[in-house]
């Protein structure tokens, strides 16, 4: 029987709590520092806490050590890695190679489990470089997010014994992650420090190579948000076994909506094929409203690549959020508006269109009196029959607001005489099967019959458990233990003692999986030989992403020759790459002959132009059926 994994993102721990209580199996999380987004770190306090919590529902905590590596950082992110397997993460997600070595004297350390996920940013693409992952010792690669099903398929017929791990709603990057320089070629920020300043999101004009302008202010390079939840058996079924989720600078509101929906969606998959799935983690969660993934952030929603190179995934027009499409506009007055469609409206609103330029133009609603609204301002680009669209959710945010959900662990329950007193045991059975977890509390107490039967009490007193992670599934109570009088302050301490011992026993036995793990991950192998992955490493060896002399010496160990710095250490060259991507502005805009598209008139190469005149050269490179782009010379 296969796990599913459904991975959520938390900015904080407040984030991480609201993921395990929606029914995520794995929560991913950034420390101080060292995570691929350098606008939210957290405490070891906060991670602790975190796994504490986490750890008696079976579900994992990994954090994110994915940036590359300075070399006066060296020894503060040993320490970091130390730290973390001292309290517990299950795994660390990272990038650069020397965090490879960093681990490995974190677990001498401390004699505890850690595990070792490739983060997307190592830019894992094909079979041969998730078997070169898996021979180093990693347990887990997290794909790019590009990939087809029938690549994901081949991956993982190639090397069976490796966790692949897929992202599947959220922000998608044009570029293949890891490699994009744009934002420190432009802002002196670098994506692979957590430093993004979304390069990919700006207004471009598109020249010939004459200099001629044929597209002028579109963002041709802003994608639409993956949302793959209607395909999630299709990738378990070509081997993934975790399902991310994008997020870590998304609120509360959004993590408890994306992971509700598609831990809804994993729970119908598994009920399904009970003998060929079935989840990573323990616990029902019962929830108080219903998901709606179009009602939280959401450029529109596109499958990717998923099932091979798709139109329209691209959003030309704006890199803002549209939201949920609501209805057209029917007939304005002075200073409101009646909207044509079903959708029900509150005050407080937001809501947005595309104007005449095709620019994003939004508003608040001030008053909401059936389908007639009424705006703080009314949008001078407003017309009648223009698309609306509802960004921000009123009422649905309200409901986000409150107790939405709430996750328990069923136990089934035995209280029994002993020959002094009395004894209570409870007992965890995943998937009906047989119990893996029992512990039994005891008393010492005189057996008295009492005046009345206490059936009634026994039950009300040992089933009490609302401030604990379990819920009672059946109590058993032996027949001629239910005569005896027992204080129900006495019942409410056998009660407790049992629970505190499952909570312990829960931890304990997920540390004891998690150290099995480590173990039979495989051990890293001398002969593990580096190499140029793809032909643009050749030419740029910078994409190697080496920052630090640690780095540098495990590749030259491995194999690899020609070594360079990280753009990020080693500035001025003439003309860089600073992105490689799937998406293609060939195809998306008809002119891809191979995809059945209009042969082009312009003359090539052609390039992009920002709003401050700096331009960047595409080269379309047809039988990688990749996307490349260069700074240009100055």
């Amino acid at each position: 029987m296969r796990k599913l994994e459904l991975l959520a993102p938390a900015k904080d721990l407040e984030c991480g709590l609201a993921a395990i209580n929606h029914g995520a199996d794995a929560v991913y999380i950034g420390a101080e520092k060292f995570g691929a987004r350098a606008a939210v770190g957290n405490s070891l306090d906060d991670i602790e806490t975190l796994c504490n919590y986490a750890h008696q529902f079976g579900v994992r905590v990994y954090v994110t050590v994915n940036t590359i590596i300075y070399e006066d950082e060296l020894n503060a992110t040993q320490q970091l890695i130390i730290n973390l397997t001292k309290i517990g993460v299950d795994a660390i997600l990272v990038q650069d190679m020397a965090t490879l070595q960093m681990r490995k004297i974190a677990v001498e350390q401390t004699k505890r489990a850690l595990l070792l996920h490739a983060s997307t940013q190592c830019d894992t693409r094909t079979p041969e470089k998730v078997k070169w992952l898996h021979e180093l010792g990693f347990s887990r690669a997290v794909l790019a997010r590009e990939l087809t099903l029938q690549e994901i398929q081949q991956i993982h017929h190639a090397v069976p014994d490796m966790e692949l791990e897929v992202f599947v709603h959220g922000a998608l990057c044009v570029s293949y992650s890891g490699v994009c320089y744009a934002s420190q070629q432009c802002f002196g920020r670098s994506a692979n420090r957590g430093e993004c300043a979304q390069f990919c999101r700006m207004k471009f004009d598109l020249l010939d190579a004459n200099g001629k302008t044929i597209e002028k202010g579109r963002h041709f390079l802003s994608l639409k948000d993956l949302c793959q939840i209607d395909h999630l058996e299709a990738l378990a079924n070509a081997g993934a076994c975790s399902f991310k989720i994008e997020g870590r600078l998304k609120d509360v509101g959004y993590v408890k909506n994306v992971v509700s929906a598609f831990s809804q969606e994993l729970n119908r998959i598994i009920a399904q094929q009970p003998k060929k799935y079935c989840r990573a983690s323990y616990g029902n969660v019962n929830y108080n409203f219903e998901p709606n993934l179009k009602k939280t952030f959401n450029r529109g929603f596109t499958t990717y690549f998923l099932n091979g190179r798709q139109p329209h995934i691209a959003s030309f027009d704006t890199p803002k959020a549209l939201g949920e499409y609501v209805g057209k506009v029917k007939e304005i007055s002075n200073n409101s508006f009646n909207v044509a469609g079903t959708a029900a409206f509150s005050n407080g609103d937001g809501l947005c269109f595309l104007n005449n330029n095709q620019e994003l133009e939004g508003f608040r609603v001030n008053k909401a009196v059936g389908n007639r609204l009424f705006p703080f301002k009314m949008p001078r680009g407003l017309q009648p029959n223009t698309s609306l669209y509802r960004n921000n959710d009123e009422a649905f945010g309200k409901i986000l607001a409150g107790m939405t959900a709430e996750r328990k662990i069923p136990v089934e329950m035995k209280y029994d005489l002993t020959a002094d007193g009395f004894s209570f045991r409870l007992a965890f059975k995943p998937n009906g099967e047989a119990p893996i977890v029992t512990v039994t509390s005891s008393i010492a107490l005189e057996h008295q019959i009492a005046k009345s039967q206490q059936s009634n009490n026994l039950h009300k007193q040992l089933s009490k458990l609302g401030n604990t992670p379990f819920v009672c599934s059946r109590l058993d109570i032996a027949t001629n233990a239910a005569q005896f009088f027992v204080p129900s302050s006495l019942l409410t301490r056998l009660r407790r003692s049992a629970t505190e011992a499952m909570v312990n026993e829960l931890s304990a036995r997920h540390s004891q999986v998690a150290q099995n793990e480590m173990t039979l991950a495989s051990e890293p192998k001398s002969s593990a030989q580096a190499k140029a992955w793809h032909p643009e490493y050749q030419r740029f060896s910078y994409l190697h992403n080496i920052s630090n002399h640690q780095a540098r010496d495990f590749y030259a160990n491995h194999g690899l020759t020609n070594l360079k710095p990280a753009l990020e250490v080693e500035q001025g060259r003439n003309e860089n790459l600073v992105m490689q991507c799937r998406h293609c502005l060939r195809y998306s805009m008809g002119f891809c002959v191979r995809h059945g598209g209009t042969k082009p008139t312009w003359h090539e190469p052609l390039s992009l132009r920002l709003g401050d005149g700096r331009r960047f050269r595409l080269e379309f490179k047809c039988d990688e059926c990749q996307m490349n782009i260069y700074s240009e010379k100055e």
